[in-house]
């Protein structure tokens, strides 16, 4: 039963050779397997899923509070400007959310300024790179132990 479900959109598998200048040189797999490590060291369990198809993230998003996730941070990718359905699943479910980019999409282009999850978010990660998920699954686990 994963308390947290971290989830990543499309291109996030190509993270460490994607635009090395823009997302640093540090993998998916490497990310998951400290998040891994920090989850366990507070007691927390942890799932992960990642997919370039938006109905595969909506599915895992649907599925997620019947496997006793109690949180989730997502990293949309471009879904982040696009998709209402992704939105909607999470609505849809009550699952709370911490919404977490590698770059600022504020420094971006300007189509990437706005996100879909921002305002239905706990709370947004952006610009910090991949430090950025293991701050979100501080902020997941705090939540987690006030409940």
């Amino acid at each position: 039963m994963s308390q947290v479900l971290v989830l990543n959109g499309p291109n996030l598998n190509l993270l460490g050779t994607r635009e090395p200048e823009r997302y640093g040189s540090v993998r998916l797999a490497d990310i998951e397997a400290q998040l891994a490590e920090q989850a366990e060291q507070s007691g927390v369990s942890i799932d992960f899923f990642q997919s370039n198809s938006e109905g595969a993230l909506i599915d895992r998003v649907q599925a997620a509070p019947a496997e006793g996730c109690q949180i989730a941070i997502i990293n949309p990718g471009g879904y982040s400007h696009t998709s209402v359905a992704l939105r909607d699943a999470f609505l849809g479910v009550a699952l709370p959310l911490i919404e977490i980019h590698v770059s600022n999409i504020y420094q971006r282009e300007p189509f990437r300024h706005h996100s879909y999850f921002s305002d239905i978010s706990v709370g947004t990660l952006l610009g910090f790179g991949p430090a950025g998920y293991s701050m979100a699954l501080t902020a997941a686990i705090a939540r987690i132990k006030q409940s």
